[in-house]
């Protein structure tokens, strides 16, 4: 591909030195692109826009934030009241967090549908779920920084679980609390963490970017470009696609932040932290119910249940094995799932598993912010209990067995009338 001639003699002098422009024009305007992606691939560049939304208002945040046990929850209340659009700061950010997961959860089921993680793109997908690990990591150090109850008590909880690993568990908690309870060391790491983690989120969504557009996107027909008629500049095509999805956005996002900007949250956080008051119900933010139904579903008696393994693990560490198995599974999609069939269009069981897993999520989160008895419990197991089935004995024996619709000859002969007749 030929080196664009720039006209203006300042971007030349920069661009001859510097190729940035030129970069930046073969990324984001001649980019070869399969020429029927649908909206569903707006959610990509939605993420990246958000993130950047957070970075900002998180800098913003910082100047005025104190990150000490007397005085956090005082200086949020402080931006909240007294600064400048302090509270649109606020808002912007936190309920960014949660649009930064809705939008990428789409972005994952999408590539669950489609079959974006099958070869060659594994590592483009393995990324991408680091990309989530750091997200995740990000949410929680972050939802500590208020200092409410629901701040102090979450991190009580979750930073706990690390006591399961065997033995370095304890000392590992104890170096995240900075001594021997969750206390002011405490705050003042998560709030270091809080603000280094979105610069190595940003560094992983280069490498993400880098290796997409080593093997060009994945379309809804699943199938590979063929030549130069299977595509379309990236530019004005897909940049025009993506700024309508970006406009639809947005009313969504600010609609939350300006007339309900505390429908996400919990009202717990409103009362500042008490390490002597617990609360009735300790609830994570929504987007992580789905994991922490997984982690509540395990019994306490776990292995007289089963019968099988011998007494080495509790309930706890069991819960703690399955919460983090069910995001490090989805690493090993590329090779559980053998169909040679990407998309879900031409597979017309595996279509129908998908909504079936897609429901399965959408009630582990359901379960997960109900108290964990009675007929909740026993949802949240047979739900985790599906979850598992789902991606270790579904995915592998539906790619040997199941049998796919014919796949078109081409991206152009499937979408242009031309193509169909050629």
């Amino acid at each position: 591909m030929s080196a664009p001639q720039w006209k203006n003699p300042v971007v030349k002098w920069i661009d001859h030195r510097l190729p940035i422009f030129t970069m930046t024009h073969h990324s984001l305007v001649d980019y070869p692109t399969p020429r029927n992606l649908s909206y569903w691939w707006s959610f990509g560049s939605l993420a990246g826009v958000i993130l950047v939304i957070m970075i900002a208002t998180g800098v913003f945040l910082a100047m005025h934030y104190t990150p000490h046990v007397d005085l956090a929850f005082d200086s949020v209340e402080r931006i909240m009241r007294d600064v400048n659009f302090g509270w649109l700061l606020r808002y912007l950010h936190m309920n960014g967090a949660s649009m930064f997961f809705l939008v990428v959860y789409i972005h994952i089921f999408r590539g669950l549908y489609y079959g974006s993680y099958k070869a060659p793109r594994e590592l483009l997908w393995i990324i991408g779920l680091l990309i989530f690990l750091a997200m995740m990591a990000t949410a929680f150090v972050g939802y500590t920084l208020p200092w409410g109850q629901m701040s102090f008590w979450g991190a009580t909880v979750i930073t706990n679980l690390f006591s399961v690993i065997p033995f370095f568990g304890d000392a590992i908690v104890e170096w995240l609390w900075g001594g021997f309870a969750v206390d002011n060391p405490t705050l003042n790491r998560f709030f270091s963490l809080h603000y280094l983690l979105p610069f190595i989120i940003f560094g992983l969504v280069f490498l993400h970017l880098w290796a997409l557009h080593e093997h060009k996107s994945n379309n809804p027909l699943g199938i590979d470009i063929k030549g130069p008629q299977d595509t379309i500049p990236f530019h004005p095509y897909y940049t025009v696609k993506d700024f309508f999805g970006l406009g639809v956005f947005l009313i969504i996002y600010l609609g939350f932040t300006f007339f309900a900007p505390n429908f996400f949250g919990e009202p717990d956080n409103y009362i500042e932290a008490n390490a002597l008051v617990t609360p009735a119900h300790i609830v994570p933010e929504w987007y992580f119910l789905p994991f922490y139904a997984i982690l509540r579903a395990v019994p306490d008696n776990f292995i007289d249940v089963w019968g099988i393994l011998p007494v080495i693990v509790s309930a706890k560490t069991a819960g703690v094995i399955l919460m983090f198995g069910s995001i490090v599974l989805l690493a090993f999609l590329p090779w559980l799932d053998r169909s040679r069939v990407r998309s879900a269009k031409f597979r017309p069981v595996y279509k129908y598993l998908f909504w079936l897993f897609f429901a399965d999520c959408i009630l582990l989160g359901y379960v997960g912010g109900q108290p964990a008895e009675g007929l909740m419990l026993l949802i949240g197991r047979l739900a985790t209990l599906y979850y598992f089935v789902h991606l270790l004995v579904f995915m592998p024996l539906l790619g040997k067995f199941e049998k796919a619709a014919p796949l078109p000859e081409s991206i152009s002969a499937a979408v242009t009338s031309a193509g169909a007749k050629a």
